[in-house]
């Protein structure tokens, strides 16, 4: 074995995803791996996913020491770690990548990886189980140019029945994963683009095309997740994709994430054709100034006017949403309860910004971030920013928004306990507005 890849994400060790219950497959691992096989090195995958840490380190105590390539995020340092350790002490040469080691370059060395890889993986791994001399921090080198020539990811290294079959057993359907694309050209103050920088490469329809064909013929799953980051980017390539699909005669579940300044009439109907059942709209804010702040280069009425052109196509829709990003008032508050209330979106999920290193909204608070406890056992979610408002204002904007919006649709007695937490809710906001992070 020249390289075992791993990515320290362990189902049964997070309650959060447990309670969720909607596990995909690694597709970046199953790339690097599809990429490194085709050109003869001999890797294996330990997905984690199933798996557990006393049996990961097993298996790093008693196999041959060689390169251990792991992918890690911020939800997965503590984890990261604690596997670099136990392979260094095994003698495994150690080499990082992924989202989040670019940025902690030093502290993932000094933690013990031997190499830090900067932005894709293919190349980089390329080099290090060539036997070239790769610096320590490795990247960025440039990117694979052309996606079409790089095989599927390699989910046949990896229990796929296993995915479907919890989402079944949890949800009635098995979902899998596809990429049609990489990166994001997009300018967003708060999101990393730490791995395909402000790129878009996209694939062939027809080769996406084949993918899908191939998934529905060998895993039957009954809906797919393309998990791109603005799906509906290129209105062009989405009419070839939904013309190839049609031509194979394919129609397949499937939802997928845009931005509502990139979707219009005709790639709600071309959506609606290929069988997406739900949207999913980065809104964030129902305040134009928090989202001019954001750079998001979108507008309001723009997500309003999305989620009824979803509506009018029987396409459903998800709204994410966040608090807490810098200047935000009560005022910016109420603007967002009543945008999710006007535009009434079929699921919205909220969380308090955090910043992510690497981003210009990390660069713009870097003066007033607070780290709790220590680093190995945090992730950049945990950082607080002096002086903003407490995590109970934010809990308090939480219970306002969700009963506002469940006050629309209710009636009879209901109506007045949603009342009475509405009241609740506005008074708890008021008192919190003094409360902020030391």
């Amino acid at each position: 074995m020249d390289l075992l890849l791993t990515h320290g994400f362990f189902l049964d060790e997070d309650e959060k995803e447990q309670r969720i219950m909607k596990p995909y497959a690694p597709l970046g691992l199953l790339y690097l791996s599809s990429h490194l096989r085709a050109r003869g090195f001999d890797v294996e995958i330990y997905d984690s996913t199933f798996g557990s840490r006393r049996e990961l380190y097993r298996i790093l105590s008693t196999e041959p020491p060689t390169v251990l390539g792991i992918n890690a995020n911020l939800l997965t340092r503590s984890s990261v770690l604690g596997i670099i350790a136990h392979a260094r002490a095994a003698g495994w040469r150690v080499v990082v990548g992924g989202p989040e080691p670019a940025n902690y370059a030093e502290e993932y060395l000094a933690a013990g990886a031997d190499v830090v890889v900067d932005g894709e993986g293919e190349l980089a791994l390329e080099e290090v189980l060539s036997g070239r001399s790769v610096p320590r921090i490795f990247g960025p080198r440039a990117l694979i140019e052309s996606l079409d020539g790089q095989p599927w990811p390699d989910r046949e290294r990896v229990d796929i029945p296993r995915y479907l079959r919890t989402w079944r057993d949890r949800h009635g359907k098995g979902s899998i994963s596809v990429i049609t694309a990489r990166g994001c050209p997009y300018h967003c103050r708060w999101c990393s683009h730490s791995v395909f920088g402000k790129t878009h490469r996209r694939r062939s329809a027809a080769s996406v095309a084949d993918e899908v064909e191939w998934l529905l013929e060998r895993y039957q799953p009954d809906m797919l997740w393309m998990a791109d980051d603005v799906f509906t980017i290129h209105h062009g390539w989405l009419g070839e994709y939904a013309a190839e699909l049609a031509r194979r005669g394919i129609r397949i579940p499937f939802e997928c994430i845009t931005r509502a300044d990139r979707l219009n009439e005709r790639a709600a109907a071309l959506l609606a054709g290929m069988g997406c059942f739900r949207v999913w709209i980065g809104s964030e804010s129902g305040s134009q100034r928090i989202l001019d702040r954001m750079q998001r280069g979108v507008r309001v009425e723009q997500v309003a006017a999305a989620v009824e052109l979803c509506r009018t196509h029987g396409i459903q829709t998800g709204m994410f949403l966040m608090w807490g990003y810098e200047g935000e008032e009560i005022a910016d508050i109420e603007l967002t309860v009543q945008h999710v209330k006007k535009t009434q979106p079929d699921i919205f999920l909220t969380t308090v910004s955090y910043p992510i290193k690497g981003t210009p909204y990390y660069e713009e608070t870097a003066s007033k971030l607070v780290g709790i406890g220590d680093w190995g056992q945090s992730s950049d979610r945990d950082l607080r920013l002096r002086g903003r408002h407490s995590r109970r204002y934010y809990e308090f904007a939480d219970l306002l928004l969700k009963s506002e919006v469940a006050l629309e649709k209710a009636i009879g007695a209901h109506r007045d306990e949603l009342q009475q937490r509405i009241a609740t809710a506005r008074q708890g906001l008021s008192e919190a507005a003094y409360e902020v992070e030391a």
